[in-house]
Protein backbone atom coordinates (compact mmCIF):
# COMPACT_ATOMS: atom_id res chain seq x y z
CA UNK A 1 0.00 0.00 0.00
CA UNK A 2 1.38 3.38 -1.19
CA UNK A 3 1.94 5.84 1.62
CA UNK A 4 0.72 9.68 0.03
CA UNK A 5 2.84 12.84 -0.26
CA UNK A 6 5.19 14.08 1.12
CA UNK A 7 7.82 11.96 0.11
CA UNK A 8 11.11 10.77 1.01
CA UNK A 9 13.59 14.02 1.31
CA UNK A 10 10.88 16.30 1.48
CA UNK A 11 11.43 19.35 3.37
CA UNK A 12 9.80 22.37 4.42
CA UNK A 13 9.54 25.33 6.66
CA UNK A 14 7.71 25.26 10.40
CA UNK A 15 5.75 27.71 11.53
CA UNK A 16 4.97 26.74 14.68
CA UNK A 17 7.43 27.31 17.97
CA UNK A 18 9.50 24.70 18.37
CA UNK A 19 11.43 24.02 22.21
CA UNK A 20 13.33 20.87 23.19
CA UNK A 21 13.78 20.32 27.20
CA UNK A 22 15.77 18.04 29.23
CA UNK A 23 16.62 17.71 32.74
CA UNK A 24 14.72 21.17 33.13
CA UNK A 25 17.27 22.97 30.97
CA UNK A 26 16.12 24.35 27.37
CA UNK A 27 18.21 23.03 24.55
CA UNK A 28 16.81 24.16 21.47
CA UNK A 29 14.18 27.38 21.21
CA UNK A 30 13.33 28.64 17.69
CA UNK A 31 10.46 29.67 15.12
CA UNK A 32 12.50 28.70 12.14
CA UNK A 33 12.60 24.56 12.07
CA UNK A 34 12.40 22.41 9.23
CA UNK A 35 9.92 19.21 8.89
CA UNK A 36 12.05 16.47 7.13
CA UNK A 37 10.56 13.50 5.53
CA UNK A 38 13.54 11.25 6.62
CA UNK A 39 11.02 8.71 5.58
CA UNK A 40 7.22 8.10 4.18
CA UNK A 41 5.42 7.72 7.56
CA UNK A 42 6.35 11.02 9.54
CA UNK A 43 8.72 14.11 9.39
CA UNK A 44 11.18 14.88 11.94
CA UNK A 45 12.05 18.40 13.64
CA UNK A 46 15.73 20.20 11.75
CA UNK A 47 16.52 22.69 14.13
CA UNK A 48 19.12 25.72 12.92
CA UNK A 49 22.57 26.05 14.86
CA UNK A 50 22.02 29.16 16.17
CA UNK A 51 19.14 28.75 17.93
CA UNK A 52 20.31 25.91 19.65
CA UNK A 53 22.46 25.98 23.61
CA UNK A 54 25.69 24.73 22.39
CA UNK A 55 26.68 23.95 25.99
CA UNK A 56 25.16 21.03 26.35
CA UNK A 57 26.20 19.23 23.33
CA UNK A 58 29.56 17.22 23.09
CA UNK A 59 30.91 16.54 20.22
CA UNK A 60 31.63 12.29 19.96
CA UNK A 61 31.90 10.96 16.24
CA UNK A 62 31.72 12.18 13.05
CA UNK A 63 32.11 11.74 9.37
CA UNK A 64 31.54 13.94 5.95
CA UNK A 65 28.32 14.20 6.47
CA UNK A 66 27.44 15.28 9.43
CA UNK A 67 29.12 15.54 13.71
CA UNK A 68 27.33 13.36 15.95
CA UNK A 69 27.13 14.49 19.58
CA UNK A 70 26.29 13.45 23.44
CA UNK A 71 23.72 15.87 25.44
CA UNK A 72 25.21 16.41 28.65
CA UNK A 73 23.04 18.24 31.32
CA UNK A 74 24.26 18.01 34.80
CA UNK A 75 24.65 14.49 35.83
CA UNK A 76 22.79 13.70 32.88
CA UNK A 77 24.33 11.90 29.23
CA UNK A 78 22.32 11.01 26.25
CA UNK A 79 24.85 9.57 23.73
CA UNK A 80 24.47 9.94 20.19
CA UNK A 81 21.10 12.21 20.85
CA UNK A 82 22.34 14.53 17.86
CA UNK A 83 23.45 15.11 14.61
CA UNK A 84 24.41 18.50 12.94
CA UNK A 85 25.35 18.41 8.86
CA UNK A 86 27.79 19.86 7.39
CA UNK A 87 26.58 19.24 3.59
CA UNK A 88 23.65 20.43 0.81
CA UNK A 89 20.55 21.68 2.37
CA UNK A 90 20.65 21.08 5.83
CA UNK A 91 23.41 21.99 6.27
CA UNK A 92 24.13 24.29 9.97
CA UNK A 93 20.85 21.98 10.95
CA UNK A 94 20.65 19.68 13.96
CA UNK A 95 18.55 16.76 14.50
CA UNK A 96 18.04 15.98 17.78
CA UNK A 97 16.87 12.03 18.80
CA UNK A 98 12.92 12.68 19.51
CA UNK A 99 13.65 9.81 22.31
CA UNK A 100 16.67 10.86 23.90
CA UNK A 101 15.55 13.91 25.44
CA UNK A 102 12.27 14.99 28.07
CA UNK A 103 9.96 17.44 26.18
CA UNK A 104 9.04 18.32 23.20
CA UNK A 105 7.11 21.62 22.76
CA UNK A 106 4.62 23.19 19.55
CA UNK A 107 4.09 26.63 20.66
CA UNK A 108 2.85 25.96 24.38
CA UNK A 109 1.94 22.19 23.76
CA UNK A 110 3.94 19.45 24.46
CA UNK A 111 3.74 16.39 21.86
CA UNK A 112 4.59 12.96 22.18
CA UNK A 113 6.09 9.95 20.32
CA UNK A 114 7.05 11.80 17.26
CA UNK A 115 5.89 15.32 15.46
CA UNK A 116 2.46 14.88 13.53
CA UNK A 117 2.41 14.76 9.63
CA UNK A 118 0.88 17.73 8.24
CA UNK A 119 -0.53 15.90 5.71
CA UNK A 120 -2.08 13.43 7.22
CA UNK A 121 -5.07 13.49 9.68
CA UNK A 122 -6.94 10.69 11.91
CA UNK A 123 -11.10 11.14 11.44
CA UNK A 124 -13.44 9.14 13.83
CA UNK A 125 -17.14 8.35 12.57
CA UNK A 126 -20.16 6.46 13.74
CA UNK A 127 -21.19 3.85 11.83
CA UNK A 128 -23.96 1.29 11.65
CA UNK A 129 -22.79 -1.72 9.77
CA UNK A 130 -22.76 -5.10 11.50
CA UNK A 131 -19.38 -5.62 11.92
CA UNK A 132 -18.58 -8.90 13.37
CA UNK A 133 -15.24 -10.65 14.38
CA UNK A 134 -14.12 -14.17 14.42
CA UNK A 135 -10.44 -16.13 14.91
CA UNK A 136 -10.69 -19.96 13.79
CA UNK A 137 -14.62 -19.88 13.44
CA UNK A 138 -15.26 -18.35 16.63
CA UNK A 139 -16.64 -15.33 17.66
CA UNK A 140 -15.23 -12.58 19.36
CA UNK A 141 -17.29 -9.80 18.39
CA UNK A 142 -20.36 -8.36 17.01
CA UNK A 143 -21.55 -4.59 16.78
CA UNK A 144 -24.01 -2.67 14.44
CA UNK A 145 -22.76 0.62 16.40
CA UNK A 146 -18.82 0.60 15.55
CA UNK A 147 -16.53 3.69 15.41
CA UNK A 148 -14.80 3.43 12.49
CA UNK A 149 -11.46 5.84 12.20
CA UNK A 150 -9.98 6.77 9.01
CA UNK A 151 -6.17 7.43 9.04
CA UNK A 152 -4.66 8.79 6.12
CA UNK A 153 -2.56 6.17 4.43
CA UNK A 154 -3.31 3.31 6.66
CA UNK A 155 -6.26 0.58 6.62
CA UNK A 156 -9.78 1.43 7.75
CA UNK A 157 -10.04 1.03 11.77
CA UNK A 158 -12.94 -0.46 13.56
CA UNK A 159 -13.41 0.11 17.23
CA UNK A 160 -15.99 -1.64 18.91
CA UNK A 161 -17.69 -1.06 22.26
CA UNK A 162 -16.60 -3.78 24.92
CA UNK A 163 -20.18 -4.65 25.63
CA UNK A 164 -20.41 -6.06 22.03
CA UNK A 165 -17.16 -7.93 22.58
CA UNK A 166 -16.47 -11.73 24.12
CA UNK A 167 -14.52 -10.79 27.08
CA UNK A 168 -13.94 -13.72 28.14
CA UNK A 169 -11.81 -14.74 25.35
CA UNK A 170 -9.72 -11.54 26.17
CA UNK A 171 -6.37 -11.72 28.05
CA UNK A 172 -4.31 -8.16 29.77
CA UNK A 173 -1.23 -7.64 27.92
CA UNK A 174 1.88 -6.08 29.44
CA UNK A 175 2.59 -4.73 26.02
CA UNK A 176 1.79 -0.78 25.40
CA UNK A 177 2.44 1.48 22.59
CA UNK A 178 1.90 5.21 21.60
CA UNK A 179 0.77 7.41 18.57
CA UNK A 180 1.22 11.20 18.25
CA UNK A 181 -2.54 11.13 17.18
CA UNK A 182 -4.46 8.89 19.45
CA UNK A 183 -2.67 8.43 22.87
CA UNK A 184 -1.05 5.52 24.55
CA UNK A 185 -2.60 1.89 23.69
CA UNK A 186 -2.87 -1.19 26.33
CA UNK A 187 -2.98 -4.66 24.36
CA UNK A 188 -5.08 -8.07 25.04
CA UNK A 189 -3.75 -11.53 24.10
CA UNK A 190 -6.95 -13.68 22.91
CA UNK A 191 -7.40 -17.37 23.71
CA UNK A 192 -9.23 -19.52 22.27
CA UNK A 193 -11.24 -22.24 23.53
CA UNK A 194 -9.04 -24.70 22.25
CA UNK A 195 -6.35 -23.29 24.08
CA UNK A 196 -4.49 -21.40 21.61
CA UNK A 197 -2.85 -18.15 22.24
CA UNK A 198 -2.93 -14.83 19.51
CA UNK A 199 -0.19 -12.27 21.31
CA UNK A 200 -1.61 -8.76 21.02
CA UNK A 201 -4.38 -9.04 18.73
CA UNK A 202 -6.21 -6.40 20.90
CA UNK A 203 -5.77 -2.78 22.23
CA UNK A 204 -7.93 0.28 23.18
CA UNK A 205 -7.43 3.42 24.71
CA UNK A 206 -8.00 4.39 28.06
CA UNK A 207 -7.49 8.29 27.92
CA UNK A 208 -6.83 8.88 23.93
CA UNK A 209 -5.85 12.40 22.63
CA UNK A 210 -8.83 14.77 22.52
CA UNK A 211 -9.05 14.41 18.60
CA UNK A 212 -9.54 10.52 19.21
CA UNK A 213 -11.64 11.03 22.46
CA UNK A 214 -14.62 9.12 20.78
CA UNK A 215 -12.48 5.63 20.75
CA UNK A 216 -12.21 5.93 24.20
CA UNK A 217 -12.33 2.14 25.95
CA UNK A 218 -13.77 0.86 22.41
CA UNK A 219 -11.18 -1.94 21.22
CA UNK A 220 -10.04 -2.40 18.37
CA UNK A 221 -8.72 -5.87 16.49
CA UNK A 222 -6.16 -6.35 14.00
CA UNK A 223 -7.74 -7.05 11.02
CA UNK A 224 -4.39 -8.08 9.62
CA UNK A 225 -5.12 -11.58 12.01
CA UNK A 226 -8.58 -11.97 12.32
CA UNK A 227 -11.26 -12.79 10.20
CA UNK A 228 -13.74 -9.66 10.00
CA UNK A 229 -17.00 -9.60 8.38
CA UNK A 230 -18.94 -6.89 6.90
CA UNK A 231 -22.77 -6.81 6.79
CA UNK A 232 -22.62 -11.00 6.64
CA UNK A 233 -19.78 -10.50 4.43
CA UNK A 234 -16.17 -11.49 4.44
CA UNK A 235 -13.66 -8.99 3.58
CA UNK A 236 -10.19 -9.48 2.64
CA UNK A 237 -7.16 -9.32 4.76
CA UNK A 238 -5.29 -5.53 4.27
CA UNK A 239 -1.86 -6.07 3.20
CA UNK A 240 0.03 -3.50 5.26
CA UNK A 241 2.52 -2.25 8.56
CA UNK A 242 0.56 -2.64 11.38
CA UNK A 243 -0.44 0.58 13.52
Amino acid sequence: MSIPFPSVGYSEKCRKRIRVIHNGHVLADTRKSKLVWEHVFYPTYYIPINDVDEVYFEHSSGDAEADTYDIIVTDRRATNAAQLFKRGDLKGWLRIAFDKVDHWFEEDEEIFVHPKDPYKRVDVLQSSHEIRIEINGVELARTNKPRLMFETGLPVRTYIPKTDVRLEYLVPSDLVSACPYKGVASYYDVKLPSGETLDGVVWWYRNPSVECAEIRTYVAFYDEKVDVFINGEKVPRPRTRLA
